[in-house]
């Protein structure tokens, strides 16, 4: 496994539900931007240029609140071997040093920037990420 991308995550007024604490819907957007701060900071510009990602597939497990005030970070890395155009990325997101408050497991499909017709994560793209 590579050494895990990390960012840190500002929490703001609007991510806060009626429940006073970071709404559910916000973590994919975490998940999200993590992924692709991830993608563009390891990928070459021709790589960006040439490819983008679509999500397949979420899960996600709740583990613990997180409320206005916390200090939060995302963990992010990928699996160690793509299937075809399909590479599995772990998402983790809570307080430093302690246990994920959400741990998200997200299947990312690999699609050409200009056809938009899927494409195999080439052996260029895996050596960057590990």
């Amino acid at each position: 496994m590579a050494e895990p991308f990390i960012q840190p995550i500002t929490i703001s007024p609007a991510d806060i539900d009626e429940l006073g604490h970071v709404n559910n819907t916000v973590y994919l957007r975490w998940v999200q931007e993590v992924a692709i701060a991830h993608w563009r900071a390891f990928a070459s510009a021709e790589l960006v240029s040439s490819y983008v990602w679509v999500v397949r597939r979420h899960e996600i497990d709740y583990r613990a609140p997180l409320m206005l005030g916390d200090e939060a970070i995302a963990r992010t890395w990928v699996a160690e071997t793509p299937q075809g155009a399909q590479w599995r990325r772990w998402v983790e997101i809570g307080k430093p040093g302690a246990p994920p408050a959400a741990s998200v497991a997200s299947d990312w499909v690999l699609l050409d920037a200009q056809t938009r017709r899927v494409k195999r994560v080439p052996p260029e793209i895996v050596a960057r990420f590990l």
